[in-house]
């Protein structure tokens, strides 16, 4: 799940995007000012940005180009009353990777987010990386550190479901769904066998903790 930020100063208009986003499966972080984002990319690298230029404080063009000189390349889409062809160029110039002018289609908006995704991480569906724990789709190889380990085609595609939804928690339902296919006669006990038995094996002597048990709910990777 791509998470995607939004810095948007109108309020109605930050929960609309956030809402079409969610809708698209994406993970959102909506903010009226760059501050909070700030905080959050000392912590986090979100897939994608979408800025609004006219932001209390500061220009959100320049506050892009503040990121790109300190080496920050986060994927950026301004949204901005800005239509100008200088000013267009501007926000090209300063580090964005495509500029929507408002008043605009929210359809559109949606298919240049998923460009946008798709152009900046060709590498994803050959590698993922979490913590230190790297995971090989296409031959179905985990390593813990340089260390390969052995799992099942059900526990792969578990570890997987829980690696790509790492920010938020899985109800024993959802894992059933998705990666069981909710066919059969599946309890939340076969999830507890499955999870359990995947801790064993990515973390033998519990000193990790990568799967988090939020009771009464289901998994988070931690």
């Amino acid at each position: 799940m791509a998470l995607v930020v939004v810095i948007e100063d109108e309020r109605d208009l930050l929960d609309l995007l956030e809402y079409h986003l969610s809708k698209e499966g994406y993970e959102t972080f909506g903010s009226l000012s760059v501050q909070p984002v700030q905080k959050l990319l000392e912590e986090e690298t979100p897939d994608l940005m979408i800025v609004d230029r006219n932001l209390p404080g500061v220009e959100g063009s320049e506050f892009v180009r503040d990121l790109r000189e300190r080496g920050i390349d986060v994927p950026v889409i301004f949204l901005t009353a800005k239509v100008a062809d200088n000013e267009i160029e501007e926000g090209f110039l300063r580090g964005g990777d495509d500029y929507v002018t408002k008043p605009f289609n929210f359809k559109e908006l949606m298919h240049r987010v998923k460009a946008v995704l798709r152009r900046s991480k060709p590498e994803e569906s050959d590698v993922v990386r979490y913590r230190d724990i790297t995971i090989k789709p296409k031959s179905h190889e985990v390593f813990i550190g340089d260390t390969p380990v052995e799992l099942t085609k059900l526990e792969f595609d578990l570890l997987m479901e829980l690696v790509k939804n790492r920010n938020i928690v899985l109800s024993r339902d959802q894992l059933l769904e998705r990666v069981w296919g909710d066919v059969g006669d599946y309890q939340d006990r076969t999830v507890n066998v499955a999870v359990n038995r995947l801790k064993e094996k990515i973390d033998p002597d519990k000193s990790k903790n990568y799967i988090k048990s939020v009771r009464g709910v289901g998994y988070q990777m931690c």
